[in-house]
Parts: structure tokens; sequence; C-alpha cells
């Protein structure tokens, strides 16, 4: 240890560090190695700012946050730390992150080192890229002051950039941006300059939004980025060092993000806004009246650390007495039992978009995957369950997804961490359906769809929910994106080609949620060979002309294949379906007869032929009145035969797991 100290001695403000007997830790700034404290001065004393790191997907945000870990020496920097904050399998074997994390990182330049100051506490939380997730990320940007944008040097602006930026810009966060992957040939920071501009609006005179240029992947500009967190953020209003705020009144703390421990029980993940709150103390919740003593209270460094006390401006988990994981209502404003205080803005609860059966292959593993749905379901708070029946899948659950991507990251933790078999019925959104009556309703499962014969005389309108979709994609694949577009009901709203010899170009159409939620992003990906990118907004329900589309077989209706969509494609639809089920049923003694229906009307058509013995191999001669003979015999067994089946045919569970493959390939 002495070694130590001494290799350290040479650095500016080492003895004063030693002076004031704060613990060997490394810090990093431009390079060098610098002294930091941990756990001898308390956690609640140290100056805090929190910011976030928002980005479209696969734009290195992660690997930036494991850099930014490393250079405050939060994890060891011994190369093998890859995405450190992505601790669910799915995160890992994806490159995406799902579920948000928090962490807290001391960090002390060689300015403060100089001056004898103690470090800055920067509390680090992580959110999801997609915009299936956008409601986590506004959880998270609203208990933070700052965020980082990250962008792609080698592609500039992407969708999802302009969507996190906006979502930033209204929870009034300053941004910093960050041009990462500038180590690469195809890198063009000029280019992306322009873009933050001329697309996002930003001000490049101010020095505030000047960008910093790193590679996540090397390390360099890392330390910069550091240091802009610092001058570039104002700390929370108000914040004082020391625990002379504790007991003090007037203790207010927004409830972000909350998830069940089988060991520690509910932990909630809060942001204390006002005041302080230490062991022991006794909090209540504004939102149910409930009270609770707080147990223990601490940060993640990265690792969960115990601390006596959190104050104004930090970012902490909080474990009480709360029983029931839905008593930490995401929003929520807890506060000192006992005091008179105001609610904090809360969150717009997140609806589900896309809905789906889930079923096991094995009907008599049911009680298993419920068990393992309601496992996951019970930290994943914008997840909907509702028990469902279907003739031929059996008991399953019917649950509602904020998109596909989350539908299909959802699908692969049941397979992953609980090794469930599962069939997916294919997604479809809530349609509002109004009655001449005046009364309205959401209807999400198809089979509960009003028939045509309905329609006509109980049915007002129906009407679909449309988003605002935005589009950015290279010159060359302009009239690819449009084509696309049009094929799915789309109408464009704006369209703007940047300037100043770039290639970019942002569009924006309004487009059915529907049409989005079941192979648009495949066929976006393959249109542009992977170089445009889309977003979407929620928009407002507009009146469509839709459908439901059935299935027959035998004249036996199928339930499990029932579908929702606009009338001008019940026909294409109902004729890919109708062949699926085709290749998939087993011939019979008897022919099948499968049809595709809208209403008392067949759209399409196809038959399964019987196995036919040749009665006649064995006749050589003769009238022909004798192989006619043998043949109508033939046709009256099998008709018997018919008839003593009534008609039905067993579909087996495989030939369903062959026709509903929704397992979605998202970018």
């Amino acid at each position: 240890m002495a070694s130590v100290r001494n290799s350290l001695a040479s650095i500016v403000g080492t003895q004063r560090c030693l002076a004031l007997k704060w613990p060997v830790r490394r810090c990093f700034h431009a390079g060098k190695q610098v002294l930091a404290s941990k756990q001898d001065i308390p956690f609640d004393q140290y100056e805090s700012r929190s910011f976030s790191i928002i980005a479209h997907i696969d734009h290195g945000k992660s690997t930036l946050a494991d850099r930014l870990l490393e250079r405050t020496n939060t994890i060891p920097s011994d190369g093998s730390n890859k995405q450190v904050l992505d601790k669910l399998k799915v995160e890992r074997e994806r490159g995406i992150t799902v579920k948000s994390q928090a962490v807290s990182m001391l960090y002390r330049d060689a300015e403060r080192l100089e001056k004898g100051l103690p470090p800055i506490l920067l509390n680090l939380i992580d959110t999801p890229g997609h915009v299936d997730f956008a409601y986590e990320v506004r959880r998270s940007l609203s208990v933070c002051q700052s965020a980082l944008l990250v962008v792609d040097a080698t592609q500039g602006i992407q969708a999802q950039s302009i969507s996190v930026y906006k979502i930033a810009k209204q929870c009034g966060l300053t941004v910093i941006p960050v041009l990462n992957k500038t180590d690469l040939p195809a890198s063009d920071p000029e280019r992306c300059t322009r873009q933050l501009h001329e697309i996002l609006g930003m001000d490049m005179s101010d020095p505030n939004n000047e960008p910093l240029l790193v590679s996540a992947k090397t390390g360099n500009g890392v330390d910069d980025v550091l240091k802009a967190l610092v001058t570039r953020t104002k700390p929370a209003p108000g914040v004082h060092h020391g625990i002379e705020q504790r007991g003090k009144p007037g203790f207010r703390a927004l409830v972000f993000d909350s998830w069940y421990d089988r060991y520690k029980g509910v932990i909630a993940l809060i942001s204390i806004v006002d005041g302080a709150v230490c062991k022991g103390d006794t909090v209540a919740s504004y939102h149910t009246g409930k009270k609770y003593e707080v147990l223990d209270l601490g940060i993640n460094n990265p690792e969960a650390v115990s601390t006596p006390i959190l104050r104004k401006g930090q970012v902490g988990w909080l474990i009480s007495s709360m029983k029931e994981v839905a008593e930490a209502n995401i929003g929520d404003t807890f506060y000192r039992a006992g005091e008179s205080v105001e609610p904090l803005p809360g969150f717009r609860p997140a609806l589900p978009t896309v809905f789906a059966g889930i079923f096991p292959t094995d009907k008599s593993e049911f009680l298993k995957l419920e068990d393992a749905i309601q496992r996951l379901a019970i930290n994943d708070r914008s997840i909907t369950m509702q028990r469902e029946s279907m003739t031929a899948l059996g008991q399953g659950y019917r649950l509602g997804f904020l998109g596909t991507l989350h539908l299909d990251v959802f699908r692969q933790r049941l397979e992953d961490e609980y090794s469930r078999e599962i069939l997916v019925t294919t997604p479809t959104v809530p349609f509002r359906i109004t009655y001449r009556d005046g009364t309205q309703a959401l209807c999400s499962n198809p089979i509960e769809f009003p028939d045509e014969s309905i329609r006509k005389t109980h049915v007002e309108k129906i009407e679909e929910p449309y988003v605002i979709g935005s589009l950015v994609c290279p010159e060359e694949y302009t009239g690819a994106m449009m084509e696309l577009c049009a094929e799915h009901r789309g109408e464009q709203l704006d369209i703007e080609f940047s300037t100043g010899g770039d290639t970019q170009v942002y569009m924006q159409y309004q487009l059915p949620l529907a049409e989005i939620v079941t192979d648009f992003f495949d066929k976006l990906k393959s249109r542009s060979s992977g170089f445009a990118s889309f977003d979407y907004e929620d928009g407002d329900y507009m009146q469509s002309d839709l459908v439901k589309l059935r299935f027959l077989v035998a004249n036996a209706p199928v339930d499990a294949l029932e579908l929702v969509l606009h009338r001008s494609k019940a026909t294409y639809f109902g004729r890919i379906w109708v062949q699926r089920l085709k290749n998939a049923i087993p011939r019979q003694q008897f022919e099948i007869k499968i049809q595709a229906c809208v209403g008392s009307k067949v759209l399409a058509s196809e038959t399964v032929r019987a196995y036919r013995k040749d009665v006649t191999a064995g006749l050589y001669g003769g009238h022909y009145e004798r192989k006619l003979k043998h043949l109508n015999k033939q046709k009256e067994g099998k008709k018997r035969l018919k008839a003593m089946s009534l008609g039905r045919v067993q579909v087996p569970q495989d030939a369903f797991i062959q026709i509903l493959d929704t397992r979605v390939k998202q970018n």
C-alpha cells in the first residue's frame, strides 16, 4: 500500500488529499491517475449530478457507459467490461438495453484536486434506446439534470435520436452532444454537426452545444465527457453539503422505478427532490396514504451500497416494510409521515399498444407457464395480463405490450430464464368501437370484434390507433421508403432534404399502428440495406373500415387464427393464410375444405385432398361400369366416415406453431 501511495505522490495535490485523510482510490483525468475518495466520507456529503445517456440503437451507448465507469474507477479497467449495466441475458445477446439501470460514480478532475475539493457524485441512469421503451426513457429522464446524446459519427442522426432528444428537451434537460466512433475511417463529424443544427435545431454557436468527439471502444475523449458533465450541468437548486438536512422538514422523493426481490422484498428507486431521508424514518405514499418504515437505503456503486442517508439531488434505492410491488406506484411521491407537502408531477401510465396471446405448446404445462409469466410481469409494470382460453390452443394469457420488440423480448426471457416452450398468436392493437347507443369500448382481442351482422345494426363507427412516424434514410432510398409507407396505408405529412452536401432525408408519416406491428421493420431494413431508421410516437384514433377475417376448417371456425384488418387487405391475407393452413394440416381420409371469410362472404378457399386407395388396381378388362361400381362404393364409405366425424378435423399443435410464427426480428 505504501508503494501505491508513493507512486501517486508526484501528482499535484496528492499530499493535500492525504492530509484530508481521503482513502487512496484512483480517478482519471486527461489520462492521469488522480486520487478520489470512497467510503471514509459518506456519499450524502458529495455534490451530485444526475445524467442519462440517450441514443439510437447500436450507437455505442452501453459501451460509453462502461468507459465512464472505468474512468471513475467504479469498475476495474482490465478490458473485461462489456455491457456492465445490461444484466439480462437477452440484453447481452441482442446488444440492446431493455431495462434502465442506475449507478453512481465518484469523479474529480485536477482542478478540484488542486483546490482540495471532494469528488462529485455522478448518478448515471442508463436508459433503453428502442421506441418500444420510450416510457422507460421518459421516467428516467424526468429525474436527471442532463443527458448525453450519443450519435454514431459514421451514420449520423437517426430516427430514435430525434425521438429521445425531443423527450429530453420536454423534460428540461441540458443535452450534451457526443459523437462516437470517431476513430473509424467512415466517421464524418462535420456532417453530424450539421445534422445537429439542421435536424435537431441545436444552436452550434453556443459553447455548451459543442459536440464531444469520442471513441467509446478505445476510451479516447471520455475524460472530456466527464468534465463536460460537471461544467455544463448545474446541480440541483438549493443543494447543500453535509448531513445538516437530516430531519429537515419537507422531504419529498419521486418513485420512478420499482422491482421485487425475493429476499429483500419491494425495492423502490427514488430521486430525492427535497430534504433528506435516513434509515428508521417513517415515510408515507401520497398515492395510497400508507406509511412505511425505512429499513435500508443506498446507492449502486455499481453494486448496492447501503448509506445512512439520501439527500436532495441524489438517486438511490429504498427498502421499506412494503409487501407488494403494486404499492410502489411509478410516479408516486414519498414524504415523511406527518408532514404536509405538495405531490410531485407523476407520469402518464404506460398504455399497451400491442396485444398477443401466449399459450404453452403442451397444454398440461399451463400452470408452470402462468407462474413464469407472473414472475416476469411483476418487475415490468407496463405489461397487462388477462387469462384467455381458446378451443384450439387451450388455456393461456393475453398480454399487452408497448411494442413488438417488447413482446419479442418477453418471449425470449420466458424461453431463456424459465425454459418455457410457448406459442404466441398474431399481435393486434386496441380498436375503439362506438355503438349507436353512445357507448364506447376498446377491443384488443379479435374474438370479441363484432361480426358484420352486428356492425350493421349496433355499431356506429370503428376507429383504429394511428402514430406519427419519423423516417430517416439516405437520399437514394427515398423512393423505396415512400413506396413502403404507401403499402402500409401511410400518409405523408412532411419531407426534408438536408443541405450542405448531406444525403440524409427526413420524412414524417401518419400510419396505422396495426400496419407497423407485424413485418414493417423487416421490410424497412431489407429495402434500405439497413441504412434507414424509423421511430414513432402516439397519435389519435381515426375511423377506418376494419373487418374480422375468420377461418373455417371443414366448416368449423378456428378461433386462434382470427384477424382484424383493413377491408382492402382482407382478400390478400386470406389467400396467404389459407395456403398456410393447407400446407400445415395433414391429409385425412376425406377432403378438407379451408375457407377465409368476412361475414358470410368467402374470400379465399383451398382444399386438402383426401387419401385415396386405388381400388381398381386389381381389375383387368371388363366394362367400365365394373370399375365405377368400386369407385362409388369407395365414395360412399368416405361420406359415411366424414359424417361419423361430424366434419371435425383435429389440427395438430405443430400446425399452429408453423402458422403462428411471430418471432419478430427488430433492428
